[in-house]
């Protein structure tokens, strides 16, 4: 199994660098180099792509806009020169921050994560498309959770709690990877820190959304994903 990945910056010097480390790490396959973000979006609509190396500070559009602009994103790592935008980058999810100049080691663990990442969505057990239910571990167990019984789930640290009406099943998974379990149609990540079930939401508000009459904050990175919930009628 290889990372199909493009990588975008503005700068040719420093996607070179990306190129020479790229060439030395066996299960990564570089499919582009893009110095204008509009003709990698452009390749993104045509070509399944597993990873993307991006740049944030670029003179047309900047990193951050340019992943929020994309209807179904690969992973990212984001590469810059600039640490302020770390905090922003987790939150949509990116798979690591990369402070230039980085070395081929750093690289290199960058890219171990997603592929890490990308083997657990290969491998995971899935469920027929009618399925109620997914098997989560918890502990040494395995247990089999009746998905219209979930109220939501919330992180908590390197687990994820899933919480029903009258308990809470602890889980060692990033939010990232409980996502993956869920079917979309059934389930919506609203913050970096909680996915709920749609048909479980009771009201929501311009801060928050209700569930079980918990108040849940609306992250500011998933506004669309609040939409989604609400069918349109948000506030």
């Amino acid at each position: 199994m290889k990372l199909n990945a493009i990588a975008i910056d503005d700068e040719p010097v420093a996607l070179e660098v990306i190129r020479s480390h790229a060439s030395r790490v066996p299960f990564l396959d570089m499919k582009g180099f893009f110095t204008n973000a509009f003709e990698a979006a452009d390749y993104l609509r045509r070509e399944k792509v597993d990873l993307l190396f991006l740049d944030i500070k670029m003179p047309d559009i900047n990193g951050i806009d340019f992943l929020t602009s994309l209807p179904d994103p690969p992973m990212v790592i984001f590469t810059t020169a600039y640490s302020e935008h770390a905090v922003q980058s987790f939150e949509l999810d990116a798979i690591d921050y990369l402070l230039k100049p980085f070395s081929l080691a750093r690289f290199l663990k960058a890219c171990n994560k997603a592929y890490a990442l990308l083997q657990f969505k290969a491998e995971k057990v899935v469920q027929p498309a009618a399925a109620s239910f997914i098997f989560i571990k918890s502990g040494y167990e395995q247990f089999r959770v009746e998905l219209d019984e979930i109220l939501y789930l919330e992180s908590a640290g390197n687990y994820v709690n899933f919480v029903f009406a009258d308990r809470k099943l602890l889980s060692r998974l990033s939010m990232q990877e409980a996502v993956s379990l869920l079917p979309s149609a059934q389930f919506t990540r609203v913050h970096r820190s909680y996915i709920v079930a749609n048909n479980k939401v009771q009201r929501i508000d311009r801060n928050y959304l209700y569930v079980n009459q918990f108040p849940i904050s609306i992250g500011a990175a998933y506004a669309d994903a609040i939409e989604k919930v609400a069918g349109g009628k948000l506030g």
